[in-house]
């Protein structure tokens, strides 16, 4: 039998046993959403427990997870960074978090930009950086996920290239699961070009199936979730 014989078997049989309602892409968005619907309808969760299940499931990631609020967080990874000897972090500090951290910095740890193409410092980038800070778009916190929308200030490079990732959430940005957040956030209305989901450090299992981290990636990742008055949230 040849292999284009074998796909139509299979494509067919895929086809005879689908619905024929399904054809229909409104009708389909429909029963999904239901579904979801029905599942956080089922268990909703407060705000505070969006909080406590992205820490939870993060921690189980092997990430290094906290809460803070809105003053305290730059201090705090400032004097986590200083204590754990970095000394050049990569920083947009034409956000106002990467303000906040490049200001808390001691003079001991570098803050730098991403300001040139990769191709005129890949060398300095991949040698000489400890550290790449983000702020999340949002966060999945079933899974523990984040959710990067990478920029020419913060491109992909900041979260992926140094052995540390810390990122910044903010309480308020969370959401029970991924059909919640492409619903909340409209994606159907204008997907982003390009949104990255992380979820703890880098790892593989791919040589002799034993886990290891930071092959593809950091090996180190700290979440800070920022939480506030304004979220019902507490410390």
């Amino acid at each position: 039998m040849s292999t284009l014989s074998s796909r139509e078997r299979i494509l067919g049989r895929l086809r005879a046993a689908a619905p024929a309602e399904t054809s229909n892409t409104s009708e389909i968005d429909t029963r999904i959403d239901t579904h979801y619907e029905r599942q956080r309808s089922a268990a909703p969760m407060s705000a505070q427990q969006l909080v406590e299940s992205m820490q939870a499931a993060l921690a189980a990631l092997h990430a290094d997870v906290w809460c803070t609020d809105a003053a305290s967080w730059p201090a705090q990874v400032a004097q986590r960074l200083a204590a754990k000897g970095a000394r050049r972090v990569l920083v947009d500090a034409s956000l106002s978090e990467g303000a906040a951290l490049a200001h808390a910095l001691p003079p001991s740890v570098e803050p730098r930009p991403f300001a040139q193409p990769i191709e005129n410092w890949k060398t300095e980038l991949f040698e000489t950086f400890d550290a790449g800070f983000t702020v999340a778009r949002s966060g999945i916190a079933s899974t523990g996920t984040l959710i990067l929308e990478p920029d020419t200030g913060t491109p992909r490079s900041v979260s992926l290239v140094p052995p540390l990732h810390i990122a910044l959430v903010y309480a308020h940005t969370l959401h029970p699961d991924l059909h919640s957040a492409a619903k909340a956030e409209r994606w159907r209305d204008g997907m982003p070009t390009n949104l990255v989901l992380v979820s703890g450090p880098s790892k593989t299992s791919d040589i002799q199936q034993t886990l290891a981290y930071g092959a593809h990636g950091p090996r180190e990742l700290w979440v800070v979730i920022v939480t506030g008055d304004h979220t019902g949230v507490s410390q």
